[in-house]
């Protein structure tokens, strides 16, 4: 039997989606909450910080802040074929904070994005195998997608 828990993060952070049959083709940002899903066996080293725990939420929190929160808040992030959206940005000038990604930056590719940039941090030095299995990308308070790989 495993535990899984849950920590998320919040960032301000614009994007367009460019070939949008309605509004989200204009640019706009969204509140996003990224949330990592992670499971594993509680900790039950006696002594030990983590003892009754999975991962100390708070160590969470710092591996999104660096890997999420910290690389798109206050950003726009457009797909790198998007030339009319990049232009745009770059008329704002050098303090423009964009951030050029491989894919169309839909809640579906970026929960997938910060999937792949969480993963590899999940880590435990008790042996309780620890892993991401899911995150959460909610762009509106009713719009959530979620990726997962195949075998979690």
């Amino acid at each position: 039997m495993t535990t899984t828990i849950r920590r998320y993060v919040e960032t301000d952070t614009g994007h367009r989606v460019p070939n949008h049959k309605s509004k989200c083709k204009h640019l706009h940002g969204h509140r996003y909450r990224f949330e990592a899903e992670i499971e594993g066996d509680v900790v039950d080293v006696p002594g030990v910080s983590d003892e009754g725990m999975l991962m100390d939420f708070s160590d969470i929190s710092k591996i999104l802040m660096e890997h999420v929160h910290d690389v798109i808040d206050h950003a726009f992030v457009l797909y790198e074929g998007d030339e009319e959206a990049k232009k745009a940005c770059q008329c704002m000038g050098d303090g423009h904070r964009t951030v050029i990604v491989p894919f169309i930056p839909t809640a579906e590719n970026l929960a997938k994005w910060a999937f792949d940039a969480v993963a590899p941090h999940i880590t435990s030095s008790y042996g309780n195998r620890l892993r991401l299995v899911a995150m959460h990308c909610r762009e509106t308070p009713k719009s959530v997608a979620t990726w997962r790989p195949i075998s979690a």
